[in-house]
């Protein structure tokens, strides 16, 4: 018969295993989409895209590779992930509130703003498919329905998304660029290069340079509107 300083010895030792069971174990996730995509996003933005390895970002969140994979299946996928958190930040709310152009060009000016922030993330998102994306292919979803209701016709719309994400990370790109990029040496063998490269300095070209390319693209698309609408 088992006695009762028997049973309390059991219960202790049981207590002391569930407790050095929880010992070691977090009560959180240690990695989430959220803490993935933040550390991928910063990696990127220090180092460049070419060190985005998922060996590299274990490293970086202090974790085995093999952990990492438990969350995210492969680079594809962290890309798609990359892809969401960025454009998450694009503003897109006047599409079905304003009309199209003036929604065209809010939309723009925040894309460029967000791209600026994220250049080296240009060249890889500009060829990285939506499909996987949800709030990306959302944002293009309601750029698209504004398009259409301003009167694009629909083998235009597209076109038209195309035409101005091109402007605008390249754009995105040259608000990173060096302010002495159009410097030419100063003896006189390029003199119209020259001047020109004098009358620049001191103001920033960037901004200056995306308010005329954009106030034209706008103007452009403009006018081929009302062209398809006069048939």
């Amino acid at each position: 018969m088992t006695s009762v300083s028997e049973n309390r010895n059991d219960e202790r030792r049981g207590t002391r295993r569930t407790a050095a069971r929880g010992r070691g174990r977090p009560s959180a996730p240690l990695l989430s989409r959220e803490k993935i995509t933040a550390a991928a996003v910063a990696l990127i933005r220090s180092r460049g895209y070419p060190a985005l390895t998922m060996a590299a970002l274990a490293r970086d969140l202090r974790v085995a590779p093999s952990a990492l994979y438990n969350h995210v299946s492969s680079k594809r996928e962290l890309l798609r992930w990359i892809q969401d958190h960025v454009n998450g930040g694009i503003d897109d709310s006047a599409f079905g509130a304003e009309r199209w152009d003036v929604a065209l060009e809010r939309w723009a000016r925040s894309y460029r703003e967000t791209y600026a922030r994220h250049a080296p993330l240009v060249p890889v998102m500009a060829v990285t498919p939506i499909a996987g994306s949800p709030h990306t292919v959302a944002m293009y979803e309601r750029v698209a329905a504004g398009l259409c209701a301003g009167g694009w016709p629909d083998d235009d719309v597209l076109d038209v998304v195309v035409v101005v994400e091109s402007f605008v990370l390249g754009s995105a790109l040259d608000a990173t660029a060096p302010p002495e990029i159009f410097e030419v040496p100063d003896d006189g063998a390029e003199p119209v290069l020259g001047r020109l490269a004098l009358a620049r300095e001191g103001r920033d070209n960037a901004d200056a340079a995306f308010e005329t390319g954009l106030a034209v693209l706008l103007a452009g698309l403009r006018s081929r509107l009302e062209g398809l609408a006069a048939g």
